[in-house]
């Protein structure tokens, strides 16, 4: 039998079958900008009780209702394999009663994600995110800073050409008047809705705004425009957000249309999307969501946050020729004739692996008996910098031929004298 990955997954592999390794890039670029912006990390699990995204996310959306994997375990719990990050990571601060220590936390994560959606590009059953969550301050200057993170992020991976919009929601009250006037427009229209729609028309109206029907679309944008219904506080918030991000030089577009496909959301929103990804072009989205928190059982705390799809923002960056980003790693390649010399080569291996290095060093040498014609065809496929080449001359003399791969320049080094020589020309 001929076994395969399940429908809408995929493995991961090393170049050239795989992209692990401009995965790898990316988190540790990642990684290296929440740093600066002082972001930590946090890892959830990937399985949550049920309760927990109906609760955060909404019972009508359609991830709640369509797209979440769920499953009862043996003690007959409603468990789901997690479909975002925001509500796992409100759990966990709650649960660490991080509210009663130190309200103010920022995190980020990197991980899969889970939707039964009809697998395409940039859109797998099993995906990932690079996202992050500021809990704990209602500050318009949050709202800013988690767009600046966002575009940063993009930035460092040398993404072009994206586009943030933004919108506003209001608070709940806003929200429940928004709503109001919707049902209002459209239910003049409701047959040329979808039958989702339809349903959403009558229990969430915001929903038929995040319909991904074209036809809805169109009919959606032909009679609603934009309405004002934000109470004084909240369309204070947004001029204050909005004045930051022109502080900030970043680039945005106010769209009405923006309402986000989670209930949790308020006041501010916004997506990036990116024109190489067609119809559907977003790389990410995110915003504030002030009564989540209160809502799991907490205080009532502000807080705003983002998510990324990485597969996303792989398909754009090898479009762009984007995708090599740069690797800093040195790469030392030992190729033996003999065994005597493998036998030696083997521990002279092991020696500069336990050595200390202070940049990023990957040690290897044939574990196939390949020719040494072989073996340095194998070292200039891993990108080796330098080859030591180890025969029953050199242990005779004591040293190894050292090759440079770039300039084709070679050495006699002593044994003793390998690692010291190493680091002179890395």
């Amino acid at each position: 039998m001929n076994y395969k990955s399940v429908k809408g997954t995929a493995d991961i592999l090393p170049a050239p079958a795989g992209s692990i390794e401009l995965r790898q890039a990316m988190e540790s670029i990642s990684q290296d900008v929440f740093q600066r912006f002082g972001y930590r990390e946090v890892r959830t699990p990937i399985i949550e009780e049920r309760s927990l995204f109906v609760k955060s996310i909404g019972e009508e959306t359609d991830i709640v209702t369509k797209e979440m994997f769920s499953f009862k375990d043996r003690g007959e719990r409603e468990i789901v394999l997690r479909p975002e990050g925001t509500a796992p990571i409100v759990r966990a601060y709650l649960e660490a009663n991080l509210h009663k220590t130190d309200a103010f936390q920022k995190f980020y994560y990197i991980g899969p994600m889970f939707r039964a959606e009809r697998p395409q590009a940039g859109r797998m059953r099993q995906f990932h995110q690079i996202g992050a969550e500021a809990i704990g301050s209602g500050l318009p200057e949050i709202d800013a800073e988690i767009i600046r993170l966002l575009a940063a992020l993009l930035d460092a991976m040398k993404i072009r050409g994206y586009k943030i919009r933004i919108n506003n929601l209001g608070c709940k009250d806003d929200k429940a008047g928004l709503s109001k006037t919707l049902r209002t427009i459209l239910d003049k229209e409701k047959n040329a809705l979808c039958d989702d729609c339809k349903k959403r028309l009558d229990k969430n109206p915001l929903r038929v705004l995040d319909c991904k029907n074209e036809s809805c679309r169109t009919m959606v944008r032909s009679v609603f425009k934009s309405v004002k219904f934000l109470c004084e506080n909240c369309e204070g918030h947004f001029k204050k957000v909005l004045a930051c991000l022109d502080d900030l030089n970043i680039k945005y577009e106010l769209d009405p249309f923006i309402v986000r496909g989670l209930d949790y959301y308020t006041q501010t929103v916004f997506e990036v999307t990116h024109p190489e990804l067609g119809s559907q072009d977003a790389l990410g989205a995110g915003g504030r969501y002030d009564n989540l928190i209160s809502d799991m059982g907490g205080p009532e705390l502000g807080a705003a946050g983002f998510a990324l799809g990485v597969e996303r923002i792989l398909i754009v960056a090898a479009k762009q020729e984007a995708a090599a980003y740069p690797d800093d790693k040195k790469v030392i390649y030992i190729a033996t004739m003999g065994e005597a010399a493998k036998k030696k080569g083997f521990g002279l291996l092991d020696s500069l692996r336990g050595g200390k290095w202070e940049k990023k060093m990957s040690f290897d040498m044939d574990y196939e008996n390949k020719s040494l014609k072989a073996q340095m065809r194998e070292a200039d496929k891993l990108g080796a910098k330098l080859v030591l080449i180890i025969g029953d001359d050199e242990i005779a003399k004591g040293e190894v031929m050292l090759r440079d791969m770039m300039t084709k320049e070679q050495q006699s080094v002593k044994f003793d004298d390998v690692a010291r020589t190493i680091k002179g020309k890395i």
